[in-house]
């Protein structure tokens, strides 16, 4: 059972509801919880959607960059088409915690020690995100772009990353046992050897 957000008020409960084109700066989401509902071209960036419980929503083609996000709690909920810049997931409510992300730009955001196995990225953009203690064991990257990603004690335990591109990851510093790369991934795994990798021969 999951266990309420403890607030001084009554928390508002909102259903199966679509949100289309709204700015959240203008007139912010009421703290509630949402449940099943979609946010469609929504902005969200630089808002404080702190404490709020979303579960089983969606997110398509919104902005939610730099929003503020701590104690909220993500439950099964997808983003689609996001642009998600500097968004520190890490303070985000752990309880629960599970989403999917597809065609999303999350450049410069933060997982630090998050607890997200299994988790989705589809044709996303990951530069310079924080992976750093993070538990992404089972977890697919197809067709990202992880470019100056920071994996450092990382756990990539049977992750997918064989059309990942551009990352950089120390197989003595991080977890990778049964986790999947291409012939091409190589050189993101031995960079730290000042190794030469010849494909002509």
């Amino acid at each position: 059972m999951y266990s309420p957000i403890k607030a001084s008020f009554p928390m508002t409960f909102i259903e199966s509801r679509t949100f289309e084109k709204q700015q959240f700066q203008e007139q912010p989401l009421v703290k509630g919880e949402y449940e099943n509902c979609s946010f469609k071209q929504c902005d969200f960036s630089n808002t404080d959607i702190s404490g709020i419980r979303f579960q089983e929503c969606q997110f398509v083609d919104c902005n939610l960059s730099l929003a503020k996000i701590a104690k909220t709690a993500f439950q099964d909920c997808i983003f689609s088409h996001c642009k998600m810049l500097g968004i520190r997931w890490d303070q985000c409510d752990e309880f629960g915690l599970t989403f999917r992300f597809e065609n999303c730009q999350l450049n410069h955001s933060s997982f630090y020690k998050t607890k997200i196995k299994k988790t989705y990225f589809g044709h996303c953009q990951l530069q310079e995100v924080d992976f750093t203690e993070c538990d992404l064991s089972g977890s697919e990257f197809v067709h990202c772009d992880l470019l100056k990603a920071l994996f450092d004690r990382t756990n990539l335990e049977k992750a997918d990353l064989r059309t990942a591109s551009h990352f950089s990851i120390d197989p003595e510093n991080n977890r990778i046992k049964k986790a999947k790369f291409s012939i091409y991934g190589l050189p993101g795994l031995l960079h730290q050897y000042d190794i030469v990798l010849d494909s002509n021969h």
